[in-house]
């Protein structure tokens, strides 16, 4: 079987306004999350794909993120699959971080990653 590249991007190109989906589990989420990303853990996803298709039904690309670029790459190649225009954001939150891009808590806490 032949697999395209998977199409990533690094945390620079994320547009302020972008569709970010976050795939990390609740306790990560909880700690810190780009501020109006979608939160669908990657173990909830299947049964939740449908809330997924909607939010890019308008033809919005996901930047798809976990916590350094692993589970979110598995979720952006199955989207990809699935005829989604969706890209890997390279590093995940740990980059987003490092880069010094805009974190939040639901909370209001000091956003970390975990």
């Amino acid at each position: 079987m032949n697999f395209a590249p998977l199409p990533t991007v690094d945390v620079a190109s994320v547009p302020a306004d972008a569709l970010v989906l976050d795939v990390r589990e609740d306790d990560e989420w909880t700690a810190g999350h780009v501020e109006g990303a979608m939160h669908v853990p990657m173990s909830d996803f299947v049964a939740r794909f449908g809330e997924v298709t909607e939010a890019v039904a308008a033809g919005r690309r996901a930047y798809v993120m976990c916590r350094v670029g692993g589970r979110s790459a598995q979720v952006t190649q199955y989207l990809v699959q699935q005829g989604i225009d969706a890209v890997n954001v390279e590093g995940g939150m740990l980059a987003w971080q490092g880069a010094g891009r805009p974190m939040v808590t639901d909370g209001g806490a000091a956003a970390v990653v975990l």
